[in-house]
């Protein structure tokens, strides 16, 4: 059976928890698209970890974990990551990376970087991590795939094709330093060197794993609002989020997801720039930021502070409708028992209207949020088992949220800890 986990809203729900966990009774992980410029936190038995690769499922020694072929597979990356748990203590994972995944090039870094340097205070944010320059390739035809490394002479003559162009842009464009292409093509065979013993035709390998029955988990990377169709565009990733496209990064049927947990915060949190309909700022900020989390908001891969704002219920409904979430979790509940009132915003008014719907990133950039305010509960719900047993306030504020979002919210996560759930 495959399940997928994915993130309603902007990334940063805690999807990384919910993998780890759902890892249990999982017997293969696969990462589906993005790449390392987003981090997973989680915290178990060896300690507290940011994976940026690496699928949440590597704590456990049933699980085979695979980078599917959607991935921007940035190689050193990759192993870099694999030691930092193994220097750790934690047992090597079972690996596998498909052949059709396309690799991150060290040019890809330096555009990004450049590109951000060029748009100066119109910049997109990015974590300069390479993505869009890899993903404008990939669809451009002239990226490089993990299985193109291992046919030297047209791997030699494609690296020089491709930084011919490239160099035109860095000398005229940016005014930086050519590629060097023997550097370039000796790295790719180190690169080659790194991967073999880990490249598998991840689809075919699929293929027979679903006919034993095997349970699989797609995990996904950022959230519904950050897809590059869906999302709050241009302010997007540059690889769709959804759990749609969980069976093509994947290489899987799409009718093979069964079962799809939409991720989402029990306030709101975002990274990097664009449209936030219910952000807060200040003192009120702060202190949400300062308490959230499971040592604050700060991005897991730039340390960057989050942007901080109340539940949006218009948002979520949207994210869980274009992600076909089947089940709801929701996160971080623990950290709102400093509160007297919860609000949560429950339309948008754009010019005089108020709406539900969640419009385009044009009409966004005019919504003014419409709240509605609960009680708060003011009292410490971590150690909680049992829904029963949480304050009445608290049981209020999940089921309103349900019934605004319309999908049942079947796991709370009342701290960070892997086993701080309440299922329902």
């Amino acid at each position: 059976m495959v399940k997928a986990i994915v993130g309603a809203n902007w990334g940063d729900e805690g999807k990384g928890k919910i993998t780890d966990m759902l890892g249990q009774e999982s017997d293969i992980i696969i990462r589906f698209q993005g790449g390392s410029n987003a981090g997973h936190t989680i915290i178990n038995k060896y300690g507290k970890f940011a994976l940026h690769l690496l699928p949440s499922g590597v704590f456990y020694d049933h699980t085979t974990c695979i980078i599917g072929n959607g991935v921007a597979l940035n190689i050193p990356y990759l192993f870099k990551e694999v030691k930092s748990l193994t220097d750790r203590g934690v047992p090597e994972p079972k690996l596998l990376v498909s052949d059709r995944a396309q690799i991150m090039m060290p040019y890809h870094i330096l555009f990004d970087q450049y590109e951000e340097e060029r748009l100066g205070g119109k910049s997109f944010g990015s974590t300069k991590s390479g993505i869009a320059p890899f993903y404008s390739d990939k669809y451009a035809k002239i990226g490089f795939q993990v299985s193109e490394l291992f046919e030297e002479e047209s791997l030699k003559e494609k690296v020089e094709r491709v930084c011919e162009a490239k160099n035109v842009i860095l000398e005229h464009m940016y005014h930086k330093p050519a590629i060097n292409t023997e550097e370039l093509f000796q790295t790719l065979l180190e690169y080659r060197d790194m991967v073999k013993p880990y490249v598998c035709d991840v689809a075919a390998y699929l293929y027979e794993a679903i006919k034993e029955g095997k349970n699989i988990l797609l995990e996904g990377q950022l959230g519904a609002l950050k897809d590059p169709d869906f999302g709050i565009y241009p302010m997007v990733t540059s690889s769709s989020t959804l759990a749609a496209y969980g069976a093509i990064g994947a290489g899987i049927p799409p009718y093979e997801i069964k079962e799809i947990i939409a991720v989402a915060k029990a306030y709101s949190s975002a990274v990097g720039a664009g449209e936030f309909v219910s952000e807060i700022f200040g003192e009120e900020a702060d202190e949400l930021r300062r308490r959230g989390g499971d040592g604050g908001e700060f991005g897991a891969t730039t340390g960057r502070p989050r942007r901080m704002g109340w539940f949006d219920a218009v948002a979520t409904r949207y994210g869980c409708r274009m992600q076909g979430a089947t089940q709801v979790a929701l996160t971080v509940l623990d950290v709102l028992g400093y509160l007297e009132e919860l609000p949560v915003c429950v339309g948008y008014e754009i010019d005089g209207v108020v709406t539900k719907d969640f419009p385009t990133t044009v009409k966004l950039a005019k919504a003014k949020p419409v709240y509605e305010k609960l009680p708060g509960w003011k009292q410490e719900i971590r150690g909680i088992k049992k829904y029963e047993d949480l304050p009445e306030n608290c049981r209020k504020y999940i089921e309103f949220i349900e019934k605004e979002i319309g999908v049942p919210v079947t796991m709370v996560s009342n701290g960070p800890e892997r086993d701080e759930i309440i299922y329902r």
